[in-house]
This record gives C-alpha cells, sequence and structure tokens, in this order.
C-alpha cells in the first residue's frame, strides 16, 4: 500500500515541484493550498486534511519572505502564520496519532552571514521572517518525542517557476546587461529544487533533527552568472569593479542589503544523514534555464 503524506503549500514554489516527484516516487499525496484552508493562522483547523491512513506530513504552507512589506506589525503576522500555523498543525496532527512532521524552516532562522554554518551553532536572525521560522522550530521541537519532526534550513531555492532576485538575474544575463560583479570572491549556499525536493522526501525516513540541505557545492556570484549564461546559451558580461565600490554605491543608494548578498560569504553544512544531492550544478543551471527560456524569451 502507498504510503499517504500529507503536503500543506502545495500549489507554491517548492510544492508545486514536489508534488508530482513525490506521485512518481510511489506516495499518495494529499496536496493542500490556500484554497483549501483558507488564511492561516493559530485558528486555523487541518483536522479535514488529517486522514487515519496518513502517515507522514511534509508541511510548506507559510508567509514567504516579502520583498515589499505592507504590514503594520511584521513580526506579529510572521509570527501568525509561520509560528501559529505551524504549531496548529502539528497539534492536531498528534492528536490524529501521526508523528512524522517535516518542517521547511529557513537559512534566515540562523543568519545572514558566516561561513560552514551549522544548525548546531546559535541562532541570530535579522528579521521578522527568520524570527518566525526559529519561534516555529522551537515550538515544534518543544512536542519531542510524541512528534518525530524533522526541520530543513533550506538556503535560497531556485529552478523553475523562481521569482524575485534570481529572477531578475537571470533576466540581467539573458539581456547581456553589464553586471558589476567581475571582482567579487565570495561563497554563498544554495539549492534547487530538485535537490530540496529529493531532500524533503528524504526526511520522511531519516532522524529527526534539523539540518541545512544543499547542492554539492557552494558558488561565488560570478560562477553562478556564468553557469546561467552558459546554460542560456549567453556570455554575461561581468565588469571588473571592487567590492568597495560596490558597496559603497549600495550604501548611498539604499541597497546595502542587496550588495551584501551579491558579495558576502553564506554557506552551511548540515546535510540530513544518508542524503546528498541527486542534481550537479550545471543540471540545476539548465533545467532552470530551459524554465526561462520557455517561459520569457519573445
Amino acid at each position: 500500500m502507498a504510503r499517504r503524506i500529507l503536503l500543506t503549500g502545495a500549489t507554491g514554489f517548492v510544492g508545486t515541484y514536489l508534488t508530482p516527484l513525490l506521485r512518481q516516487q510511489g506516495f499518495a499525496v494529499d496536496a493542500v493550498g490556500r484554497t483549501e484552508t483558507g488564511p492561516l493562522g493559530p485558528d486555523t483547523d487541518w483536522r479535514p486534511f488529517l486522514r487515519s491512513d496518513t502517515d507522514g506530513i511534509i508541511h510548506l504552507a507559510g508567509r514567504a519572505h516579502v520583498m515589499r512589506e505592507k504590514a503594520i506589525d511584521p513580526d506579529a503576522e510572521y509570527d501568525r502564520v509561520n509560528r501559529g500555523a505551524t504549531l496548529a498543525l502539528a497539534e492536531q496532527a498528534m492528536s490524529a496519532g501521526i508523528r512524522r512532521f517535516v518542517y521547511v524552516s529557513s537559512v534566515k532562522a540562523m543568519g545572514e552571514k558566516g561561513l560552514d554554518l551549522d544548525p548546531s551553532m546559535p541562532c541570530m536572525p535579522t528579521d521578522p521572517y527568520g524570527r518566525s521560522k526559529l519561534a516555529a522550530e522551537a515550538g515544534l521541537r518543544a512536542l519531542a518525542p510524541d512528534l518525530d519532526c524533522v526541520i530543513l534550513r533550506p538556503p535560497l531555492v531556485y529552478g523553475p517557476g523562481v521569482k524575485a532576485n534570481f529572477l531578475a538575474l537571470m533576466k540581467a544575463v539573458n539581456k547581456g546587461v553589464p553586471l558589476p560583479l567581475g571582482m567579487v570572491r565570495n561563497r554563498r549556499s544554495l539549492i534547487s529544487l530538485r535537490n530540496l525536493s529529493d531532500a524533503l522526501i528524504h526526511a520522511l525516513d531519516c532522524p529527526p533533527g534539523i539540518y541545512c540541505p544543499t547542492d554539492p557545492e557552494p558558488v561565488s556570484t560570478p560562477a553562478l552568472i556564468r553557469g546561467l549564461g552558459e546554460a542560456m546559451g549567453t556570455t554575461p558580461l561581468l565588469l571588473p569593479v571592487p567590492v568597495w565600490m560596490l558597496k559603497t554605491l549600495g550604501a548611498v543608494l539604499r541597497r546595502k542589503a542587496a550588495i551584501d548578498r551579491l558579495t558576502g560569504d553564506l554557506t552551511f553544512t548540515g546535510w540530513p544523514p544518508g542524503w546528498s544531492p541527486p542534481q550537479t550544478a550545471r543540471e540545476a543551471y539548465a533545467e532552470v534555464a530551459a524554465w526561462y527560456l520557455a517561459e520569457y524569451r519573445t
């Protein structure tokens, strides 16, 4: 008999990729999106989706990192959804006899810079999103041993359907826009949709704990740009602008955070036990490039 999985956030960026992959691997998937649940919060009633034969839950649903915040109290809004709705689901799952709970947190629960950060280090989230994810983690961990919880903290996720800054970078590369990043020598961990999806499926059976799945190797910003360019059949124009000049311009233009992400280091260790990423960076770039060219090339 197929193992039955409840997948929340099934209509989101990760969920739309993960759902068919789960089914291809023989899982029976109850895919739930915002249409079924309505607005998320501590009072969300998850019971209609918790079947007696549900073997485990992969919880993707939440309030994603917002580029242009409009909430009056962002901390309260993130906490209501990312902590409140998550703990409501976990508690209702335990009442239904479901023990395995896979929660997708974020590296933002740990911090924004550093090399070889691992889940055992002290966490220093710097924004409401990261704080809400860390609070959800703490609430889930407090439910042990009644709940077998696996927490994954992925870094920036890219793949078909990607939006925000990664999509903007792909557009710039494809159009041949000169990018002043040729002298950047940083290292950043990323993870492709394929690799994250594989880690989530693996997490259904791995020991409870907190893990940081990533692509096989960290990548510099220039190497990422060149890899995307190669996959899209273009040669990116990387201008050799000193990093100190980029940071000065970032401060003047009030884009310091964006420049820090493009030039700074942020790498993670701590893969789930027994897991390794099945997709190489080159394969991942080819997959996202094929999607981009089909979707955006005119």
